[in-house]
């Protein structure tokens, strides 16, 4: 290694985590009987001692400071979905009218925003303004912009989780322990704890700040209302994975930068499908940390995209008739003493607890399929799943030929042996052979087994990760629940086990598809094998506050009767404010940009024809042609624009589903005609007259 790869090394260890409050800042900064305290509470879930919350305090003050820190935030992610700060300086006065910088225990432990602002679904009313946010110290702090963030938990005056991170860190514990039960009754005397880990792989959009400002829809709803398709899309195939365009490439590089500052792993960065769009995915890390860094992943990518003269795009779909964008979730399960619980190992016919906790997580998937979909709802997931690009609202299981082969021999009395990938040989001598997987890849799955984990790849871009989480966390840590109940009972655990893992094949083999999930005639074998097919957010929610639901999240304590109740509530409120946003936006748009411009045109096609017509012998047919599709375009337009506002209306006062169902089956309907209207005017009207830049502008500009 030359003297620069050296100084480039040493400067990127030197970068990384440069901004946080992690393990090795903590171990020297603070007193070894503190540090093994406050250690004992990160790794081992025991009770904070106050006593140590102020000397903890006081040294990340001084760390912070040091770092030009000047103001504390509680961080905290309310269900808004994206985070929420409430900024403090260090500051406080002395008798001799100075200041001192001070940061206390208690200050750290806990702080007191205002509740009543934030989504409640009920739990809270306007005047109940009181509530509190909880110092997460299994999240290391860290430095953004000048303050100090301390991630935390946020609940209400009454102690329901007002957040998303609260059930997050719930349902991670109800996991490890029922995890723990089972491999303890395996005859693991040393696990003391089991951490779910996730890889959340983050897709977005980068386009040019100068067309994102000339689109309302865009500022408004983060997404395109209207927008004819371009002549060029992805058909190609020639932006997936191409080399980086100048000014990506450098906007990437900050962000990689940034991130790595806040000790997000950032990882790996490639362009995606469609034109503009784009991937960063992190390594593994534990799931409540993975959450908290996919939130500000989002954000930096945001802040530094503005800095270059783009906008980033979060939205699960910007642009029509290209690949829109998701967050595929890679979960695992480790323990404490160092094994993935996912890992099959060489010979998994023969990893009786890797088949164990394989089988709990195929239990959980079918049981809880309707609500494992819910997870993946928001209002912008509902113009993704099912298309090209993404998987279908049918939640189904990729295992592979390997894995489907061993669960078939079980099934059919005993296992034998196990499928080896072998040896690929490419077939030109100067290439070297590779060794082959033992099964291939399918981006098609929903839910797909990925050698060592599973890709739930449903999750909306936009969204938090802590939700889909807190579910898959919850329903596998029900079926563990139910295999260590069974196996306590057991004379013979080996032969209890086998028992188990038999009869979870038996039962839910349904779940399991390695085919195209894409195909048509997958949607009607999975209507065959009783699979539901939730197609919209609105169909979604309603599991939420299914019996079974309560049940299981109660018997965890992940989320309580009215905890479920309020999430809801938020849910189907967030849904119908998102439609009639974007339903007033496409409105506005019309009556103010698109109508005008079009009469505008039509106009000037008009005067045309008056004109060709006085020249004696000359042919109109043409101008005369235009001038009546110009006219049918627009009559049917305008039409389709009084339509959309009767529909708005007339939305009912009733309860918040029968609301939510109504913007989707009528509100919704309704801008999709009056998208497609404008859509077949845009491609008539002279491009100089058209008001806002068009798809072909915005996708093939930066």
């Amino acid at each position: 290694m030359d003297k620069g790869q050296i100084v480039l090394q040493e400067s990127l260890e030197n970068t990384f985590g440069c901004n946080v409050f992690n393990d090795a800042v903590m171990r020297t900064r603070l007193p070894k009987n503190i540090y093994k305290a406050l250690k004992r509470t990160i790794d081992q879930g025991l009770p904070l001692d106050p006593s140590v919350a102020d000397v903890v305090a006081n040294a990340m003050k001084d760390w912070a400071i040091e770092k030009g820190a000047t103001h504390f935030t509680h961080w905290f992610q309310p269900m808004t979905g994206i985070t929420a700060e409430k900024h403090d300086s260090f500051i406080s006065p002395t008798p001799e009218g100075r200041i001192i910088m001070e940061f206390s225990g208690k200050e750290l432990i806990k702080g007191e925003p205002d509740a009543s602002s934030f989504p409640s679904g009920g739990l809270r009313a306007t005047f109940e303004a009181r509530g509190y946010t909880a110092w997460d110290c299994t999240s290391p702090a860290f430095i953004k912009e000048n303050t100090l963030c301390i991630p935390t938990a946020f609940c209400s005056y009454t102690g329901e989780a007002l957040d998303k991170k609260t059930p997050l860190l719930r349902s991670m514990e109800a996991l490890s322990k029922q995890a723990v039960r089972v491999l303890r009754l395996l005859g693991n005397t040393t696990v003391t704890k089991v951490t779910t880990t996730v890889g959340p792989e983050q897709e977005y959009f980068i386009i040019d700040k100068k067309h994102y400002e000339q689109r309302k829809d865009l500022i408004l709803t983060g997404r395109t209302l209207f927008g004819a398709k371009p002549s060029k899309g992805q058909e190609l195939e020639d932006h997936y994975f191409g080399s980086l365009k100048e000014r990506i490439a450098k906007f990437m590089q900050e962000v990689d930068l940034e991130l790595w500052k806040l000790g997000v792993l950032a990882k790996t960065k490639h362009n995606e499908v469609a034109p503009s769009q784009h991937e960063l995915a992190p390594i593994f890390s534990t799931t409540n940390v993975a959450t908290d860094h996919n939130q500000l992943t989002m954000e930096v990518l945001k802040k530094v995209a503005g800095r270059h003269g783009l906008v980033c795009l979060l939205h699960e779909k910007p642009f029509a008739g290209v690949n829109g964008s998701g967050k595929h979730n890679n979960w695992s399960m480790s323990t404490d003493d160092g094994q993935n619980l996912l890992d099959p190992g060489h010979t998994p016919h023969e990893n009786a607890q890797f088949l164990l906790f394989l089988s709990a997580v195929i239990q959980a998937v079918d049981e809880y399929a309707e609500l494992l979909r819910m997870s993946a709802a928001n209002p912008g997931n509902d113009h993704r799943l099912g298309a090209n690009e993404a998987p279908p609202a049918i939640i189904s299981i990729f295992l592979g030929e390997q894995l489907t082969d061993i669960l078939e021999q079980i099934e059919n009395g005993g296992v034998k042996s196990s499928k080896v990938g072998g040896e690929l040989k490419i077939g030109v001598s100067t290439l070297p052979t590779l060794p082959k997987d033992t099964t291939d890849r399918n981006r098609t799955s929903p839910f797909a087994f990925t050698g060592n984990k599973f890709e739930f790849r449903m999750v909306p871009s936009s969204a938090s990760i802590a939700g889909p989480n807190t579910v898959l966390n919850t329903i596998v840590a029900e079926t563990l629940s139910r295999i260590a109940d069974r196996l306590e009972k057991a004379s013979d655990i080996d032969s209890e086990v086998q028992k188990i893992v038999t009869e979870i094949i038996k039962n839910h083999k349904r779940i399991i598809f390695n085919g195209n999930n894409y195909s048509e005639e997958w949607v009607a074998e999975a209507e065959k094998r009783g699979l539901p097919n939730i197609k919209s957010m609105v169909e979604a929610i309603p599991a939420l506050i299914a019996e079974k639901s309560v049940k299981l999240f109660e018997k965890h304590n992940v989320l309580n009767h009215a905890e479920l109740h309020s999430r809801y509530e938020i849910h189907l409120e967030t849904y119908s404010k998102q439609i009639n946003i974007e339903a007033l936006t496409m409105v506005d748009m019309a009556k103010r940009q698109i109508l005008p411009a079009a009469l505008k045109y039509s106009k000037a096609v008009a005067d045309a024809v008056t004109a060709v017509k006085a020249v004696p012998s000359c042919d109109v047919s043409a101008q005369e042609s235009l001038l009546k599709e110009l006219t049918a375009g627009i009559n049917a337009f305008y039409g389709s624009l009084n339509e959309l506002e009767k529909t708005l209306a007339n939305v009912p006062s009733d309860d918040a589903y029968t609301v939510a169902k109504y913007y989707r089956d009528v509100v919704f309907v309704a801008m999709n005609k009056l998208r497609a209207d404008s859509d077949k005017l845009e491609v008539l009207v002279d491009s100089s007259i058209w008001p806002i830049p068009t798809y072909a502008d915005i996708l093939f500009s930066v």
